[in-house]
């Protein structure tokens, strides 16, 4: 338990702030810590706030719950992802509605260097099971190391973390409540064997209810924290067509696989095709071909060596080091983390290694040594 964490949680309970204004505090202060320690001073030190926030962020009760939610998780095994944390997704702290603090048990790198999400409707039709089952089974020849997100729900959902699970891949689910409970009570035993092979995640408290609006907050954090989202079935309206949207506002790739003109269950993705709002995929090899991730045979030998690059700084040589120990590549919020230097610098760096052959930009803002 740490200040930082107790802070954050309370941050986002303050009444009347909102996840817009928190973040805000959060962002202007730099942590949730210093929000609260620097509360008095607020009105000075960022614009807009008034006396009566000030007075809100006075809040002995977020506190007390903070501390519960806190002592719940400790005790089952939940890790308290605030906003900095290392183990934060990266790709969702680049969203301004991200949350303050998430919620998270398993075992699986939630910074993974591939990360995707697939969506579709609660009343899958068996083409629809068919297309997520043949998807992944074909991804697991051509990439492998990539983490399946969904949202446990029925149809798609579910289907993805099955066979998620049964062709190798970790496989996170994204809750719309907190974690002292599983629903649909039915995934209970799919959701148990995700704890060993990925995990769930969740920003809601302990004790919080599965309530309609807190779905379509689930789905920003589903497309939030993803490279690419994938549309299998939907109907006209749809938590996957929201997902969509929200993928297109975070300039996420998204892909939709097409269906017959009058399903009920293609007629969204047939609109994300015609509207241009997703791209056409029929298969696993699309969609890598796409994203640039089709797997190829690197020997050892040919990894690029350092004397190859006579004038490199001692930042670019550094970077090179880090890229050297991931064969697929790695993202720059990543790179920033293990590389200690701010992401102005490293972002102004990458840009001087790809006009030297150097690196190469894949999807999702993944850099790759040059072979």
């Amino acid at each position: 338990m740490t200040d930082e964490q107790i802070y954050a949680i309370a941050l986002g309970r303050i009444p009347g702030l909102g996840i817009a204004g928190a973040c805000h505090l959060m962002q202007s202060l730099g942590s949730a810590t210093a929000v609260f320690q620097h509360r008095k001073e607020l009105p000075q030190l960022v614009s807009g706030v008034s006396e009566k926030l000030v007075e809100a962020l006075n809040c002995p009760e977020a506190f007390r719950r903070a501390e519960e939610e806190l002592e719940f998780a400790e005790k089952n095994l939940i890790q308290c992802l605030t906003f900095h944390d290392e183990h934060y997704p990266s790709r969702l702290r680049e969203c301004d509605d991200a949350p303050l603090v998430l919620f998270y048990r398993g075992n699986t790198d939630l910074n993974s260097i591939r990360v995707i999400s697939i969506v579709g409707t609660r009343h899958a039709t068996p083409y629809g099971l068919d297309l997520c089952h043949s998807f992944v089974k074909d991804l697991a020849q051509i990439s492998p190391n990539t983490l399946i997100v969904s949202g446990l729900a029925y149809g798609i959902d579910i289907q993805a973390h099955k066979s998620a699970l049964q062709y190798g891949f970790p496989t996170v689910g994204v809750l719309a409540h907190g974690l002292d409970r599983i629903y649909p009570s039915v995934h209970r035993k799919t959701a148990i064997s995700m704890l060993d092979q990925g995990g769930l995640l969740t920003e809601f408290m302990s004790g919080t209810n599965p309530d309609r609006q807190n779905f379509v907050k689930r789905n920003r954090i589903v497309a939030g924290m993803s490279d690419a989202v994938i549309v299998v079935e939907s109907a006209q309206k749809g938590g996957a067509l929201i997902t969509a949207e929200l993928a297109e506002t975070y300039h996420r790739d998204c892909f939709a696989f097409p269906g017959r003109v009058k399903d009920t269950y293609s007629i969204g993705c047939n609109e994300l095709i015609k509207n241009n709002r997703a791209s056409l995929i029929s298969s696993a090899e699309d969609f890598a071909k796409a994203m640039g991730w089709e797997e190829k045979n690197i020997s050892k030998e040919t990894i690029i060596q350092r004397e190859l690059f006579p004038d490199l700084s001692e930042e670019e040589s550094c970077i090179i080091d880090i890229l050297q120990k991931a064969e697929d590549g790695m993202q720059i919020n990543t790179l920033v983390v293990k590389s200690n230097m701010p992401i102005n610098r490293i972002s102004a760096i990458l840009f001087e290694m790809e006009m030297k052959g150097i690196v190469r930009t894949l999807a999702g803002g993944i850099y790759r040594l040059i072979q």
